[in-house]
């Protein structure tokens, strides 16, 4: 059998991919530098200048490429955290929108970088998917009022 491909998002910074990638490493709890490119000679950037980093977050790769202005981020692609605790929904979310990034909706943000990401609880899943539909239109309800999303919150409109 064919080995499998390993999927890794690209993001194209315009000339910060080092700092975005800096700031991603002090948000996330476990998060690491795997590699760096530097551009050569005859590059569009000047020798020296990072080209790519490749860089983990908490066990999921990334790649940071470091090139002049092309298109902007957008909402048509996110990153998704599935969080466990409150704790770790708020620490996230404090992280990610400080210095210039920006709350949005149901659990969304932009990072200052224009990354759109999405914090949620791993028992939203289970609370809209457990067959109850009365319960799981509470919930719905309640995620739609919510910017950030609290968990405790979610429960009692779970539990009615």
């Amino acid at each position: 059998m064919a080995k499998l491909q390993k999927i890794t998002p690209c993001l194209w910074f315009e000339g910060d991919a080092e700092d975005a990638v800096q700031f991603y490493l002090s948000v996330f709890p476990s998060g690491r530098i795997v590699d760096t490119l530097r551009y050569g000679d005859g590059a569009h950037m000047p020798k020296g200048t990072v080209l790519t980093i490749t860089f983990d977050l908490n066990g999921s790769p990334f790649i940071a490429l470091n090139a002049p202005p092309h298109d902007k981020f957008n909402d048509a692609i996110s990153l998704h955290v599935a969080c466990e605790t409150q704790d770790e929904i708020d620490a996230l979310w404090t992280g990610l929108t400080a210095d210039g990034g920006r709350p949005v909706q149901c659990g969304w943000l932009k990072d200052k970088y224009g990354v759109s990401w999405q914090i949620t609880p791993t028992a939203l899943q289970d609370m809209l998917q457990a067959g109850d539909p009365k319960r799981s239109e509470r919930v719905m309800k309640a995620l739609l009022q919510m910017v950030k999303l609290d968990i405790a919150e979610l429960q009692k409109a779970y539990d009615g």
